[in-house]
């Protein structure tokens, strides 16, 4: 049977304008995705609609479809996208009106369930990531669109995967496989060199405008993840690696249809710009679907001081004591100071010069943050260290959103696909699950790690690393491009070595996870951030540069590896 060809055109709402219709002009396609929904979205959605009770929808996606969805009908591309956020019926209206007003006999569908606010008292917004059969029976009635609120991100390729092919809910293996691509696809040009640790063993120009990623998906569940031809970034063994990584945690990658199993995926170059991903096995899904709760955490507000030359700890201690004096009546409930020490000795500017005092507040009460903290900062201008002033006046507080996991039965919700003639079909929910049992972390390579004479140098000379936010949790997936080096790096790279590596670790629970297949370890680090990134408890709210901090980190190294 002919693979059925699936690409992307978003990996987050604000993603590149022009790509839905790159993709559907640089070649071949049946079904067309795109992923607006990240757990900060759904905050910023729910603040539209308390404004507007037709909001919630990502308004971009509707801009992009008056210039292409003509041209999705022309060439009979199918779009499957999770643009609805908290109100997927209402972007399905502006979508049948948009086809009305161009002349097009365009069938749009959506799905319906994900919705959970009204069970849950005090939550902006609470909402079960549903799997992809919804989509699947939009599609199997003839939909050329089908919109979504939140659905798991790899379930815009299960639902089209599962329609095309005729899978049905027992077929584990198969959906797996489609996780495992929809997984890769899911971040747009993460997948084709964006955002790649080794960027700098390519040309600028391929890397510069990086093309989006498609999935070639054959009946059994392999798939090749590709591009367009022509398009620039590049596709291999480690960028789909890299992907693989981003946002998971252990060997399981549960979602509501089948808990993909990251230990059995198996990569091989299948020609340039192409990799074949097979050999992925499922499990059935876990009891309960996850639920993401959002809700207004208070308010926020921050300055940070410059501090030039001399006496650098003596400043910062100086206008710290007069900021906690100052704001001593009303104190904020949270106060966190951090000194950013990016000055040097002898600097030819004064921006080199110079470090940085950042201050952030937080408490339940908009004045305690606002303008009692600006005027407290602005009063200092003349009677505080030589040199004083401000990257940038605070404002008025600011709310702050606060993101936490919950599970509920997958009976709880009413999953249900609204096809375009008005008719409704329920979902049934997953007839066969199981709660997963502790896997061990992985095996390490038998063989031993290469011994000889030893340099100090940055991890990242022989391993890549890709980082990101799962609510308050950070996970950090380190990769080798050779056996020796992954022999090397399964042995040197404990939770121990990591926490030494990363003091801001030290104090928190790190845990690994091995990915043979892979020569990759996952490290899994807890509570780094906070309360989510709505919080931004820490300068990288989510967790995305953090593991470009750990390969720039020195160590000893084979020199054979150098």
């Amino acid at each position: 049977m002919t693979p059925l060809r699936i690409g992307n055109a978003s990996g987050f709402y604000g993603d590149r304008f022009d790509a839905l219709r790159e993709m559907l002009t640089g070649g071949e396609l049946d079904v067309l995705t795109g992923d607006y929904l990240a757990e900060l979205t759904m905050l910023i959605l729910g603040r539209d609609r308390l404004k507007d009770p037709g909001a919630g929808y990502a308004r971009t996606f509707l801009r992009q479809l008056e210039e292409c969805l003509g041209l999705a009908h022309e060439r009979g591309v199918r779009i499957v996208t999770n643009a609805g956020g908290l109100n997927p019926a209402g972007l399905a209206a502006r979508v049948r009106e948009l086809a009305d007003r161009l002349g097009l006999p365009v069938r749009v569908a959506h799905v319906e369930g994900d919705d959970l606010t009204a069970t849950h008292p005090g939550s902006l917004a609470a909402h079960a990531y549903l799997g992809g059969f919804g989509i699947a029976a939009c599609l199997r009635e003839g939909a050329d669109v089908v919109v979504t609120g939140r659905v798991t991100d790899a379930a815009l390729v299960t639902g089209p995967a599962a329609a095309h092919f005729g899978w049905q809910p027992g077929d584990l293996d198969r959906l797996a496989g489609a996780v495992v691509a929809g997984h890769v696809l899911e971040c747009g040009t993460q997948a084709t060199g964006g955002n790649y640790a080794f960027f700098t063993d390519h040309a600028p120009r391929r890397t510069a405008r990086p093309g989006f990623p498609l999935a070639e998906i054959h009946e059994d569940g392999t798939a090749v993840i590709t591009k367009h031809p022509g398009t620039g970034g590049f596709v291999d063994i480690g960028t789909v690696t890299a992907q693989l990584l981003y946002e998971t945690s252990g060997a399981r990658y549960a979602g509501p249809d089948v808990t993909a199993r990251l230990d059995t995926v198996r990569l091989a170059q299948d020609g340039p710009d192409r990799v074949r991903v097979e050999g992925v096995r499922g499990e059935a899904p876990p009891p309960t679907l996850k639920v993401g709760l959002n809700r207004l955490g208070g308010f926020r507000n921050e300055v940070t001081f410059v501090l030039t030359g001399l006496d650098i700890e003596a400043k910062a201690t100086l206008v710290r004591e007069q900021m906690t004096d100052a704001l001593a009546t009303s104190p904020p409930a949270d106060v966190r100071w951090d000194l950013v020490r990016t000055d040097r000795p002898d600097a030819p500017t004064e921006e080199m010069a110079s470090a940085l005092l950042r201050l952030v507040v937080r408490d339940p009460d908009q004045e305690t943050v606002g303008r009692a903290l600006s005027g407290a900062a602005v009063e200092l201008a003349l009677a505080s260290y030589p040199g004083f002033h401000v990257l940038a006046p605070p404002g008025k507080g600011t709310p702050y959103g606060v993101f936490e996991d919950v599970y509920v039965p997958h009976g709880a919700v009413d999953h249900v696909a609204v096809l375009h003639d008005g008719r409704r079909i329920p979902v049934p929910p997953a007839h066969e699950t199981v709660v997963p049992e502790d896997l061990p972390q992985g095996v390490l390579p038998e063989s031993p790690p290469p011994t000889g004479a030893t340099r100090r140098a940055p991890l990242g000379l022989v391993a890549g690393a890709r980082s990101g936010d799962k609510g308050g949790n950070a996970n950090v997936g380190v990769w080798a491009r050779t056996d020796d080096a992954w022999r090397w790096l399964a042995h040197t790279l404990t939770p121990g070595r990591f926490r030494e590596l990363l003091p801001e670790t030290a104090d928190l629970t790190v845990t690994r996870h091995v990915l043979p297949h892979l020569r990759a370890l996952n490290f899994v680090v807890e509570g780094i951030l906070g309360e989510g990134v709505a919080a931004r408890h820490r300068f990288d709210p989510q967790a995305k540069a953090l593991g470009e901090w750990l390969r720039s980190r020195h160590l000893d190294i084979p020199e054979a590896l150098l």
